[in-house]
């Protein structure tokens, strides 16, 4: 078994990726190992979750923009892990954080955030979300037995539809953070300090 995991810059080809394992026991360290859990290509993300599949690993996908990552993010995606064996993480592009949210987001650039995340605790492997994406790129090359979500993410027609085509079960969990980026980054703007009680 063989992992792709081409990285852009990396030097990683598709003749170089066949000497590293699909699954290693790397995948379930505490370490980062960034160059091995941040896979760009779907069609090997959708090799590795077979393989894991076949070696009865539960498969739980998460999405997010992890801008500015924050306790919020790390509970989180510690709750998302509890659903299942393996937690794959999508991550929006600069460019699909920029359309949503305005010119002067994110924060942060994605390549920060990717390996960020995947400094998070259970996090098996990432990959970006970008705007020319079809809808639910993602979702349909991992059919997850679980897809985590935030309450605004999906409306019920969605998650009925998700349920019957894509994945085993959608669940919804409630925003873990106390503040949100957005409202963090208007504090900093107005020079607000945040208030350190709670």
């Amino acid at each position: 078994m063989f992992v792709s995991g081409y990285v852009r810059g990396s030097g990683v080809t598709r003749s170089t990726e066949k000497k590293r394992p699909l699954v290693s026991r790397d995948f379930f360290d505490d370490a980062s190992n960034f160059e091995l859990r941040y896979v760009q290509d779907y069609e090997r993300i959708s090799e590795i979750v077979d393989a894991l599949r076949a070696v009865d690993n539960r498969i739980v996908l998460t999405n997010g923009s992890f801008d500015i990552l924050h306790e919020g993010h790390s509970m989180y995606l510690e709750a998302c892990r509890g659903f299942g064996d393996f937690l794959i993480v999508g991550v929006d592009s600069d460019d699909k954080i920029r359309a949503r949210k305005g010119p002067h987001r994110p924060a942060v650039p994605e390549m920060e955030r990717l390996r960020m995340v995947t400094h998070q605790r259970g996090v098996g492997l990432v990959t970006l979300k970008h705007l020319d994406h079809e809808k639910w790129a993602l979702i349909k090359a991992v059919r997850p037995d679980v897809l985590i979500a935030t309450a605004e993410t999906y409306s019920p027609e969605q998650i009925a539809e998700l349920e019957a085509k894509y994945c085993g079960e959608v669940r919804v969990l409630e925003r873990m953070a106390t503040i949100s980026t957005s409202a963090r980054l208007r504090r900093i703007q107005l020079g607000l300090a945040e208030n350190a009680e709670r």
